[in-house]
């Protein structure tokens, strides 16, 4: 029985490392238990009544939630595993009264001891196994704070990225180019060179799920508001008379089409045109998307 007990706990340890590395470093960067807590949490906060001011809190609040959820499984898991051994396996320091303590509080002061790396040493396991499993859990620990500094360094050049797309959009509306300023050399390196912009996105939407619910703050700095005017410049780049230029617009219509697919298949699930995903996309961030 006390195995069983030790080998659930051991289960656990393993259902959570399983998600950080499919939310971290697998290549689709599906992580199960953690895209719940965001969806769930973006979902809660658009029902709430100050929209803007609570959604953007949702990207931050969402990542520190997964990364205390990992935390607190990773101890809980390992203090299952001690608890059945507690105290007969164990050695306690002289003058030590946690002998004394129940042997769940124990267990669960151990945990977080060896995963905080703190190695106070009032409590060392005596056995043999017990002594290959402590430094595991110390070094699982350890890779839990290094994946959490990366994760946090990753998803935020992913959002600039995102941000500036979105104010050169802006900004090119309200220039607004006409059919015949777009149908020269400088129109299909302006076109292509969006077209690799929105390729970049979707490439971050697609590696940096959670990037998604990170709220952009005003219109002009919003892609889920200003992607529609991209739509706009392939349509006219397609129209043109220079065939370079109509070359451009079909990448960058190709580039959007792929941007709508991966966030229909990720996160929208509208099973629409392009168009519609993107109208979706600004509903769901609360923007209205500028119409081609």
């Amino acid at each position: 029985m006390k195995w069983l007990v030790s080998l659930l706990g051991a289960g656990l340890v393993m259902l959570t490392l399983r998600d950080l590395f499919h939310t971290l470093w697998h290549p689709t960067r599906h992580g199960g238990l953690s895209r719940l807590v965001m969806t769930a949490l973006w979902r809660l906060a658009r029902r709430l009544r100050a929209r803007r001011r609570v959604v953007g809190l949702v990207g931050p609040l969402a990542m520190v939630t997964v990364v205390g959820m990992w935390a607190f499984t990773v101890v809980l898991g390992w203090a299952v595993v001690y608890w059945p051994h507690m105290p007969g396996a164990f050695a306690f320091s002289p003058g030590s009264e946690a002998a004394q303590e129940p042997a769940l509080l124990d267990s669960v002061y151990l945990s977080l001891v060896t995963v905080a790396t703190l190695g106070l040493g009032d409590i060392a396991p005596g056995e043999g196994w017990l002594r290959m499993v402590s430094p595991l859990e110390a070094l699982v620990g350890f890779t839990l704070l290094t994946a959490t500094v990366s994760w946090v360094l990753e998803i935020y050049p992913a959002l600039t990225r995102r941000r500036v797309l979105a104010v050169r959009l802006a900004l090119l509306r309200d220039s607004d180019p006409t059919p015949r300023q777009i149908d020269c050399t400088a129109g299909a390196l302006l076109l292509d060179g969006l077209a690799t912009e929105v390729a970049r996105v979707r490439v971050d939407f697609a590696q940096y799920a959670e990037a998604y619910y990170f709220h952009d703050g005003e219109d002009h700095s919003s892609l889920a508001a200003t992607v529609g005017y991209a739509v706009t410049l392939a349509r006219r780049g397609q129209a043109a008379q220079r065939p370079e230029v109509r070359l451009a617009g079909d990448v960058l219509t190709g580039a959007l089409k792929d941007l709508a697919a991966i966030l229909d298949q990720r996160f929208l699930h509208t099973g629409g045109t392009a168009t519609e995903v993107f109208a979706a996309y600004a509903a769901d961030h609360g923007r209205s998307l500028a119409q081609p």
